[in-house]
């Protein structure tokens, strides 16, 4: 660092720094009245401020040798604020935390190794669906670095395998409901609104904040389709851009899912003259506000135990649609564009389960035919 004195009796303090990606040399400098200790301490604080600011966009991408675990957790969450959903982005803070604590913030990215990963990440007493969440968490992340150049091999990754879920595998019937299970269910449900929003998402495969979101422009009988443009957030209580950008989409309408609207419409619009507010929303409250979901998910939970003897997430519902659509035989491909999925592995395993139990069962009759 050195000085320039300035005409008006001011005092220029001027620093150098090169520019990593062009190496030309660059200068910053700070002005201050005097020139004395004090003075030179705190221009040079603010100049090293100043220089790292400069180089934060670019001198990363050139730092693979020294760039620690927290320096790209924390690159990685300036990324997902914008490019997720604040539930996603809220659940993978909290992943790369766990993530922080277990691996060790100072950690130098480029020195992760298979074996020291899997010695931190797979905990004995952990059950074996958490650890697997711990490590798809992981590998997304180490991709990204991966995929921005901020890190330079990561061939490492193809080592670190899941733990076999036999537990997993044995629930996967839990993940959605029989045609049946779901008529019982809805039987059972007294509470009109949460009757009619249990029904959309079981005919639809909304997701939950979609089928919050729905205004009654979204609804459009004349294409037969619904809009799904955007969905309620119900960590933060706002709306947001769907999940994906196949999230984006139009739900085609069947005759049961349009008779179905038609008497949700009605009964909102009934409720509306009843209670005397205003709202275009779908679904909504006695003051015309979003439904909350903390009460239709205490709602399902409550009802499905007592009718079906396990509770029941709204994610189950979504599923359950997959689950009917596989069994009516449409292909798995319409599924996914349907409920706006670019490739999700519990849309594969319910569809080819349901699959492959039809194929089991259609042999169990043709095994009892006799042709001749």
């Amino acid at each position: 660092m050195w000085t320039e004195k300035m005409k008006n009796g001011k005092v220029r303090f001027v620093e150098r720094y090169i520019e990593p990606l062009t190496g030309q040399t660059k200068k910053v400098s700070v002005v201050f009245d005097k020139n004395t200790t004090a003075t030179r301490k705190q221009a040079t604080e603010v100049l090293q401020a100043r220089i790292n600011d400069a180089l934060s966009s670019t001198c990363l991408y050139v730092k693979q040798d020294n760039l620690t675990l927290e320096e790209l957790v924390d690159l990685y969450r300036s990324y997902q604020q914008n490019a997720v959903t604040a539930s996603t982005y809220r659940r993978n803070y909290y992943a790369t935390e766990t993530m922080l604590k277990l691996l060790g913030a100072d950690t130098l990215a480029k020195n992760l190794s298979a074996g020291y990963v899997k010695s931190r990440i797979i905990k004995k007493d952990d059950a074996p669906y958490t650890v697997n969440e711990r490590i798809r968490r992981f590998k997304a992340m180490i991709r990204w670095g991966y995929e921005n150049d901020f890190i330079s091999d990561i061939k490492y990754l193809d080592k670190i395998k899941p733990l076999p879920d036999k537990e997993a595998r044995e629930k996967l019937e839990h993940k959605f409901l029989e045609k049946s299970d779901l008529k019982c269910l809805l039987d059972a449900m007294k509470v009109k609104h949460w009757y009619y929003l249990t029904s959309l998402m079981a005919l639809s495969g909304l997701r939950v904040g979609e089928a919050l979101a729905l205004t009654m422009n979204d609804i459009d009988f004349k294409e037969k389709v619904i809009h799904v443009s955007k969905t309620y957030d119900t960590v933060n209580h706002k709306v947001t851009s769907p999940k994906t950008v196949t999230s984006n989409r139009d739900v085609f309408m069947q005759p049961e899912l349009e008779k179905l609207l038609h008497e949700i419409r009605k009964e909102t619009n009934k409720r509306k003259m009843l209670y005397g507010f205003r709202s275009n929303l779908l679904f909504c409250d006695r003051n015309g506000d979003y439904l909350r979901y903390y009460s239709f998910n205490k709602y399902l939970k409550e009802t499905s135990i007592a009718t079906l003897g396990r509770p029941i997430t709204t994610h189950v519902l979504r599923h359950t649609h997959v689950s009917l659509l596989a069994e009516a035989g449409v292909p798995l491909e319409t599924i996914t564009r349907r409920v706006g999925h670019e490739d999700s592995d519990i849309t594969k395993r319910v569809y080819l389960h349901v699959t492959e139990r039809m194929k089991e069962r259609d042999n169990e009759i043709v095994s009892r035919v006799s042709l001749i």
